[in-house]
This record gives C-alpha cells, structure tokens and sequence, in this order.
C-alpha cells in the first residue's frame, strides 16, 4: 500500500488577471484528501477524476496502462465538493502521489502541477508555501516564500459551484476589467510574504475578494467586508469560483466571539449555516 494527503484550500488568497493572464494564490488550510493506491480490484467508490489520473501517472512512468485494472483507489475525504475549498484538487494530487509512491516513486511539486493541469484547473495547494499559479496552464510557478500561520472562520454556503461550468464561462473582458485592482492586490501580497506581514496579506486578499464580487457576488459580503475596515480581522478572502468565505484573523489580536457576535447580528448565518475553523498551513503533498 502506498498513501499520500494534499490539504484543501479556503477559497483564494488572489485570482484574476495577473502579469498577463488568468492566475491564482491557493489558500491551504489543515483539512485534508487521504488516498491510498494497493493492488486489489478497483471498487468504483472513486471520487470524480482520481482514476484518470491514475492512469497520467502510470503513463508518466512508463508502466503499462494495463495496470490501471489491478489497482485500488481508497480515499477518505470530508472536504466539502462544490464550494470552492480544492476538494478535487486534494483527490487527484494525492492520488498521483499515492500511486507514483506504490512504485518507489516521488513526484515533484512542478510534476504534480504539470500531471493535474492536464485532468482539469487546479489549485496551488501543493505547493509548500504560498504561489502565483497559473491553474490551467501551470505555465506560471511563483513562489511568494511563505506558509503563513493564520487563523480562518470558514464560512460555508450551501450553495454548489461547479469549477468546471465556471471557468466554461467567458469572463475574459470581466477579468481584465479588474487588472488594476490585481495588479495592485498582487503587490500588496508579495509585499506581505517579503515582510511577514499578516495585515498586508489580508489587504491583498480584501482587494482581490472585492474584485471578485461582480464576477460571483458572496452573500452578505458588504457586512462581512465592514468586519475589515473596523480592523476587527486582518481580512477576508472568498472562492473566487466558489460559494466559502474565510475571516483571516489572529486569536492573539482579534476576538472571535465578537466575530462570531457579528455574524449573528446581521444575521449572516442564515447564508452559512456551517462555520468551521481553521487553520492556513503549509501546502504540499504529504
């Protein structure tokens, strides 16, 4: 038996378009897709896409497509489908990595980036600390040089967003409506991870979430957004092809049953029932 785990993702720190195209930041959180690949007959309890890259990888390594028959597929995965937390992402790196490891095999970070981009878009969870990722493409591979260590009030809708209808859609003019306000939400997050800086991370993450709100309006954004401007959180950042919200905050600096007050209050919960808290960690396939 061979296992591997690649966390999900709180929505997107950045995504728009950024230095000349379409590109994203992940935000990896402590919420995990485990996988294991054995040989055994597949059980068909697979979850979309992991099969299919089972097999990029065994061609990747030369084996015999043939195996694909006398390999098992077993995952264990409480991610949420849907909402833009990089649930499929999570499957199909980890089972990459599962089944290059069941023959004595590693894959990089950029391979796994190059296998994933090849099944569908992807995010940049499995990258070990924060990067500019060209998620459909992988033609893009910045790495910004920092895993920060925040806190995060997940807010999750029960609405379903399809990642694949999503990027179907034509948005091209919309995205490059919203270049500016990237490029400078972009600055603001390399500047963040040059300096450590929580507070400019969530300015950036701010901007790039009020960019975002024409292209896939969030419920009850605005009075989230208020949490922000009162300096009651460092920021907020959304599933730019999602329905979530993450509050990025410090338990040290902010008060989170007063976060928690504020979502009562106005009412909020009604738009996300489930609040889940989290924690922003390293990326990478473990």
């Amino acid at each position: 038996m061979a296992e591997a785990h690649c966390p999900a993702s709180c929505g997107e720190l950045l995504q728009g378009w950024i230095l000349g195209g379409e590109k994203l930041v992940s935000c990896p959180i402590n919420w995990f897709s485990y996988v294991s690949v054995t040989e055994d007959v597949p059980l068909g309890l697979e979850r979309p896409r992991m099969r299919q890259m089972l097999e990029r990888v065994l061609k990747h390594l030369d084996i015999v497509p043939e195996a694909t028959g006398m390999l098992r597929i077993e995952y264990d995965s409480t991610i949420p489908v849907g909402k833009g937390l990089a649930s499929s992402t999570a499957d199909i790196a980890a089972t990459a990595q599962a089944t290059a490891r069941f023959y004595g095999h590693e894959l990089s970070p950029e391979t796994l980036a190059a296998l994933c981009v090849s099944v569908e878009p992807t995010d940049s969870t499995f990258f070990s600390s924060l990067t500019l990722f060209d998620h459909q493409t992988a033609g893009t591979q910045i790495s910004l040089g920092w895993a920060p260590d925040l806190k995060i009030l997940l807010l999750e809708s029960p609405d379903i967003v399809l990642t694949e209808d999503f990027h179907k859609r034509d948005r091209r003019a919309a995205l490059l409506a919203r270049e500016t306000q990237l490029e400078q939400a972009w600055q603001y997050l390399s500047t963040a991870c040059e300096q450590q800086s929580p507070q400019r991370l969530g300015e950036a993450a701010t901007l790039s979430a009020i960019a975002s709100q024409d292209l896939l309006p969030k419920h009850g954004f605005n009075e989230l957004l208020e949490l922000a401007e009162q300096n009651k959180i460092y920021g907020l950042n959304v599933a730019h092809s999602g329905s979530v919200i993450g509050l990025i905050y410090d338990d040290t600096q902010h008060d989170k049953d007063f976060i928690y007050d504020w979502i009562q209050h106005h009412q909020l919960d009604k738009f996300y029932p489930q609040v889940h808290e989290v924690c922003m960690t390293p990326g990478g396939v473990r």
